[in-house]
């Protein structure tokens, strides 16, 4: 099943479902025309797409709007604040090529603050899947809940097979007590060959795929705080307001600290590229993370 699959799937078992882009038809364009009834193209117009999708949303419909995540989440974030946010309205926001999967896009096109703003908003949720069968899984429960959700779409190919999904809960591969990486997104790929790399070496991994930072699960982060000696967060977005931030609120709100070693963006935008150069050259791949976590776990002993 693709993307296209599930959301034709979903029109022809429920009327109520309207399929929005702003002229970004990437995710649908082999069905555009069978939805004809179900579907509307606001030209590139990311502020109209959300109004718009508020007011089918005030009349019961369920809208699901696509656009490229940075113009998205900024260009229309009044709109999204004020018309979806505050009427709590079961709008789904999908973000095209957020983080580091705009690869060869410049700065204006970068997606890396996109977790935080959007989880800002009272009533709006944010769904980071790790690939394709990640988002595939949690979709369809997603699309149901009935308060907007922000979802960062990613179609990567996995390289693990995914669970259900449980609103508010992290996915969990492996028990491991030496090091717990925390990841959402993209990345998990390459956390998850971190933790084959760091395993080989005789390290023990907890990997916690953080499906929603929010709502993110507390029980999670504050276990793996008290069982693993180190904690790694792993995400392509800026350091503030994202994981590293996330995990910072659990400490506090629970009264904790932890040997935290985070992969993020200090106060600048990534080199465009390739996306196997992009990662390469600003540190994200599974060797560069696994060295930088033996390193850390030397130091701390």
């Amino acid at each position: 099943m693709t993307y296209e699959d599930l959301i034709f799937e979903l029109i022809n078992k429920d009327d109520r479902y309207m399929i929005m882009t702003s002229e970004n038809r990437s995710a649908m364009r082999n069905i555009t025309t069978k939805i004809k009834n179900n579907f509307i193209d606001t030209g590139i117009t990311e502020q109209t797409l959300i109004g718009m999708a508020a007011g089918l949303a005030l009349r019961g419909r369920i809208p699901i709007v696509h656009a490229l995540a940075t113009f998205l989440t900024m260009r229309a974030f009044e709109f999204i604040r004020t018309d979806v946010g505050i009427g709590n309205l079961p709008v789904k926001i999908v973000g095209a090529v957020p983080g580091f999967l705009s690869d060869g896009n410049g700065p204006t096109h970068q997606a890396i603050e996109d977790v935080s703003i959007m989880r800002g908003i009272p009533n709006i949720n944010v769904f980071c899947p790790a690939d394709e069968d990640d988002m595939l899984k949690c979709l369809p429960k997603i699309f149901e809940y009935p308060s907007p959700f922000y979802i960062r779409y990613n179609n990567t190919k996995p390289v693990a097979e995914h669970s259900k999904f449980e609103f508010g809960k992290a996915e969990m591969f492996g028990e491991g007590k030496d090091v717990a990486i925390l990841v959402y997104g993209f990345l998990f790929g390459q956390a998850f060959k971190a933790k084959e790399i760091l395993e080989s070496n005789g390290i023990s991994v907890r990997l916690i795929n953080i499906r929603t930072p929010k709502p993110v699960d507390e029980n999670a982060i504050l276990k793996a705080v008290e069982e693993c000696k180190l904690i790694v967060t792993i995400e392509d977005h800026f350091i503030t307001g994202g994981l590293y931030s996330i995990l910072a609120e659990v400490l506090l709100r629970n009264r904790k600290t932890a040997n935290v070693l985070p992969f993020a963006f200090m106060n600048k935008w990534f080199k465009p590229g390739l996306l196997n150069d992009v990662l390469e050259y600003e540190g994200f791949t599974a060797k560069q993370i696994s060295h930088k976590i033996i390193k850390q776990l030397a130091v701390s002993h």
